[in-house]
């Protein structure tokens, strides 16, 4: 049985999730709980962050149809069948941020 989370408590998991780069299920897995549980404590999380006026965090996306020719590419693939594609010496901190958001 999964475990329940207490209402103090729903924000320390959220904290925990954002921090941990791991996509929803993969956390919620992780720590035995539902996924829907950890889904409402990051809605709430996030939630009372915009209600308290900090800013919402977005990453700079750049789309485009295909890669020039001569430029090396990087291409990640997340587990939901998302592919990115990356200029080789794009900033692997990015790289990481934007895959861990799109797995969410």
């Amino acid at each position: 049985m999964a475990k329940q989370v207490e209402t103090p408590e729903w924000a320390q998991v959220a904290e925990a999730f954002e921090a941990s780069g791991l996509t929803q299920r993969e956390f919620a897995l992780a720590r035995g709980l539902r996924l829907s549980t950890l889904q409402s404590c990051v809605y709430r999380s996030r939630r009372a962050a915009t209600a308290r006026g900090e800013p919402v965090r977005l990453l700079p996306v750049q789309v485009a149809t295909a890669p020039p020719a001569t430029e090396p590419v990087l291409e990640v693939a997340t587990a939901s069948g998302a592919r990115v594609r990356f200029a080789v010496g794009t900033d692997v901190a990015y790289v990481a941020r934007l895959v861990a958001a799109l797995g969410r």
